[in-house]
């Protein structure tokens, strides 16, 4: 556990995903290992969720806590199961050579991404559903924490999907990334006998996992085509979130693993906005 957990914090640091570590490595993190992490966290997260059901405002149903720490990392899996193929399928059209299983990995490590920023936004969310009584409000807090949370996640799968094609074309050619900081030699003269300063490790060389490389770019048609695929990828979550509803749980209605089939996630965001706005209060 505590190795998985050590991965997670070098992927959120950008080590694993550092073009000399790709080039010589891959995208190394252990499969087994990050799903139980997303699950993790996707627990966490969903504990935090699910709290303003047991609040004078919520639900009052207890069994609303436990029900959103299963579906939010039920969520991100269900997305991912079924995105993938659509994923390998665009990254094999712009002439990838990353495998299928290379695929899923690359998409767990998103995912937890994704779910690493819920998880740090959860006292926050946990902080407002005992101190606020507005039903729609958490709904919309929460809209906007899911957002934000996807938009770093499918921001780190851009960029490392940029950064694995650069690998590969540096170890075709042999090329050692010029892109990399590199600490410069000092003389004692000018340190006034200080060591000469070393170069970074060649495993991680400063870049975090969502900064752009400058001066290395794969084509514009690729960027355009993964940049469409991101977007069914957050329609299909924000779709998915709405058909495992709820997971807040609605003051005066009864405790349901499931809602019935109606709208759409769209819809019920901008009918919960115009609720809050005109001060009137509901539930889905």
């Amino acid at each position: 556990m505590l190795n998985w957990i050590k991965h997670l914090d070098r992927l959120l640091r950008g080590e694993i995903t550092s073009l000399p570590a790709l080039r010589n490595r891959g995208l190394e993190v252990p499969i087994p290992g990050i799903a139980v992490m997303i699950d993790l966290l996707g627990l966490a997260y969903g504990l935090c969720m699910g709290l303003f059901a047991v609040t004078g405002s919520g639900s009052g149903a207890a069994m609303q806590i436990p029900a959103s720490m299963i579906k939010v990392p039920a969520l991100f899996l269900l997305t991912l199961l079924v995105t993938l193929p659509s994923l390998y399928v665009f990254n094999t059209l712009v002439g990838s050579r990353l495998s299928f299983a290379g695929t899923t990995r690359l998409l767990l490590c998103a995912l937890a991404v994704m779910l690493a920023v819920l998880a740090s936004a959860g006292p926050i969310v946990a902080f407002f559903s005992v101190s606020t009584t507005s039903y729609e409000f958490m709904i919309l807090l929460n809209v906007v924490v899911f957002a934000v949370a996807g938009m770093l996640g499918l921001g780190f799968l851009l960029q490392t999907l940029q950064r694995m094609a650069i690998a590969s074309e540096m170890a075709s050619v042999g090329v050692i990334a010029e892109l990399q900081p590199v600490i410069p030699d000092v003389s004692p003269d000018q340190t006034q006998g200080a060591p000469k300063a070393q170069s970074a490790p060649p495993e991680f060389k400063g870049h975090s996992p969502l900064e752009r490389l400058g001066g290395q770019l794969i084509s514009g048609e690729v960027k355009s085509v993964f940049r469409i695929w991101l977007v069914v990828f957050a329609l299909v979550g924000a779709q998915m979130g709405w058909v495992l509803r709820p997971f807040i749980g609605a003051p005066g209605q009864p405790f349901t693993w499931l809602r019935p089939k109606q709208s759409n996630f769209f819809m019920a965001v901008a009918s919960d906005l115009a609720h809050l706005v005109g001060g009137d209060s509901k539930g889905h």
